[in-house]
């Protein structure tokens, strides 16, 4: 397994490596660039090289060097800094019989390339091992273990010599190694094991390659893999070799079908402990692996045509499917994907998508802290809206193996729904607007089944809920809930566009406290303003939380006046506290549904209105007139000619 060609290696796409060389002077930079290039020791070397090139040919991964010499002046410090930002990887440089340039890697180079965020393999070098005396022979590793200790970054340790041409070409075989097939991503130094990312992508290549889904990979299914990966297939021979390496270290990584997961992750690292790292990068990058370990954006559709009106959506294929995995992976069949179970679907992609927000708390959890079905669908859909290449993406790495174009829909226009008095969409979005401590964070709490608290905790982030609904004739929406803090309403407003994704608005005021009621019409005009002058208008209600407390004087009456002058339905009266909603959230979806209803209507969008009614008005008065006026002179024209005619 794993036999390459000279040259076959997968270089990650990469053209070129840019290598720096630095180091205090009198070490040896100069001497090792020039010997490396020209085979052949320097008699006398100028205090700085020009840029040296390697050819492709010089290494097999035949990928060309450009090896950049640095100046060792204080006055050239800037110019120095410039190009270790620039590098692939830094050669740094001590002298082997000199201690002092040795000492001086943790006490200025190495923390200087973190204070420049140079985040690239460093390969320590020890030039002059030819002038090392005798009586100071240390070993390498017992020098740099705790330099390496505490500077990760350091790739490799060598020692040379360019008088003696000791290990010369070595220097810069590593440093490019480390560039395109780099330890990092993969294998964790400390504790000597494989990385969770190298781990999940290896998994996903592994059932990619168990056509037959026996868990294991039979002597064909080895052959497969290895043909697809290095172009060259396995003697039987050589598949029972491998088979028996790791069988001699692992008994439960062969079985009687054939290498299983656990195997095929051992051999994997075994080759990165031997150093042969490229082995395990070619693997990853022919199924389409980057050095973050993920899938490489050309294998990810990532462009959706679509105006700011519109919005993705799962479709019946992939919800159908995404239906199968979570029956597969609910192994007790209770409706309840324990949070093991959910980790287990996403563990052939680099980590679970909704571990952070907006998805970790955004969907409703069971009684035993897993995600229903609905749950489950209400986490994709909620992914699919808000990023569709996310979705895309974590589709592939779940299995999905039909056409990814059958897996999502572009929505009709918003503004085409309006005119058409229909939404299509199966997915609405609500922004719910409010001031501080009116009860936004409770509805979006209990809307997720979670229970009351009396206890106040201000909202300074947005925050996503998502759910499905059920509508009345059998009819299920998914209905995403988007909370905006209140003093995040100005920045959402400063865009355009910003309106352009709200299928509907919720305005939640404290029906116990006026100057709550006050803030709440003011963000209502804000909102409605921003629809009439952007073109986006948005279906509005209104809710009077706290329905349990007494309402401030006049309640009613207030709040009745401004949503009839507005054109929109009365607040709705609700109590998170009692579990009273009004069927709010039906109300929610219905309003989303018939998107050209409910849309608010301020004083100057009304009087813009009028203005416009007044001018067109104006025009067909015009435009009249004007047609009597030629149908007049046509008439004269006929009568006069038939008047000197009868003459």
């Amino acid at each position: 397994m794993a036999k390459t060609q000279a040259g076959a290696v997968n270089s990650g796409g990469r053209t070129g490596v840019r290598i720096v060389v630095a180091g205090d002077p009198g070490t040896g930079k100069s001497s090792l660039i020039v010997t490396a290039a020209a085979e052949t020791f320097p008699t006398n070397v100028p205090p700085v090289l020009p840029p040296t090139r390697l050819p492709e040919d010089f290494y097999p991964d035949r990928v060309p060097i450009t090896i950049i010499d640095t100046s060792s002046r204080e006055e050239d410090k800037v110019r120095v800094s410039e190009e270790l930002k620039r590098a692939d990887a830094v050669v740094l440089t001590y002298a082997c019989d000199d201690h002092r340039t040795l000492e001086r890697l943790s006490s200025y180079w190495l923390p200087e390339l973190r204070r420049l965020e140079v985040r690239v393999p460093v390969i320590v070098v020890g030039c002059k091992l030819d002038l090392r005396e005798e009586n100071l022979q240390v070993s390498l590793e017992q020098v740099m273990a705790p330099i390496m200790q505490q500077f990760r970054e350091i790739e490799t340790c060598i020692e040379c010599s360019a008088f003696n041409h000791i290990q010369i070409p070595e220097v810069f075989y590593y440093a490019q190694k480390a560039v395109l097939h780099p330890t990092g991503p993969l294998f964790d130094q400390e504790t000597q094991t494989l990385k969770p990312r190298c781990v999940r992508a290896l998994k996903r290549i592994f059932i990619l390659c168990d056509h037959d889904r026996d868990g294991a990979l039979s002597d064909a299914e080895l052959n497969d893999f290895q043909v697809k990966c290095f172009n060259a297939p396995l003697q039987p021979s050589e598949i029972v070799g491998v088979k028996r390496v790791v069988q001699e270290k692992l008994k439960e990584g062969v079985n009687e079908r054939g290498l299983t997961l656990t195997g095929f992750l051992f051999l994997h690292a075994l080759f990165i402990e031997k150093g042969r790292l490229e082995t395990t990068w070619t693997v990853l990058r022919k199924f389409g692996y980057t050095n973050d370990i993920k899938l490489a954006d050309e294998l990810i559709p990532s462009s959706f045509k679509r105006t700011a009106d519109q919005s993705v959506e799962l479709t019946n294929e992939a919800i159908d499917y995404l239906k199968g995995i979570y029956e597969l992976f609910d192994s007790d069949y209770d409706n309840n994907l324990r949070i093991y179970e959910l980790e287990d679907i996403f563990s052939t992609a680099p980590e679970c998508p909704w571990n952070e927000a907006p998805y970790n708390d955004a969907a409703e959890k069971t009684a035993l802290g897993g995600l229903s079905l609905d749950g489950f669908l209400s986490e994709w859909a909620l992914m699919t809206l808000l990023e569709p290449a996310q979705t895309m993406e974590n589709l592939i790495y779940i299995g999905y193996t039909l056409d990814l174009s059958s897996a999502v829909r572009v929505t009709r226009r918003r503004r085409l729904d309006r005119k058409k008095q229909q939404s299509e969409r199966n997915v609405f979005q609500c922004f719910v607007f409010g001031p501080k401590n009116a009860g936004k964070s409770a509805l979006l709490n209990s809307f997720l089944g979670r229970p009351f608290s009396d206890s106040y905790v201000p909202t300074t982030e947005e925050r996503f809920a998502v759910s499905v609904v059920d509508q009345p004739g059998g009819n299920k929406k998914t209905l995403v809930l988007r909370e905006v803090p209140e003093d995040g309403v100005t920045k959402l407003l400063s865009g355009k566009e910003s309106l352009a994704a709200c299928d509907m608005a919720l305005f939640v005021y404290d029906s116990s406290d006026e100057l709550s009621w006050k803030r709440t019409t003011e963000l209502l005009v804000e909102v409605a303003s921003h629809g009439e002058n952007t073109g986006y208008e948005v279906p509005c209600l209104v809710v009077a939380a706290k329905d349990d407390l007494v309402s401030f004087p006049m309640a009613i009456q207030d709040s009745t006046r401004v949503t009839q002058d507005m054109g929109i339905e009365a607040p709705i009266p609700i109590s998170s506290k009692l579990g009273d909603f009004n069927n709010v959230f039906r109300r929610i979806v219905s309003t989303a549904e018939k998107p050209h209803l409910s849309i608010p209507e301020t004083e100057a969008g009304r009087s813009r209105k009028q203005y416009h009614r007044l001018i067109n008005r104006s025009l067909m008065c015009v435009s009249v007139g004007a047609a009597v006026a030629i149908v007049g002179l046509a008439a004269y024209r006929v009568y006069a000619a038939r008047k000197n005619s009868s003459s």
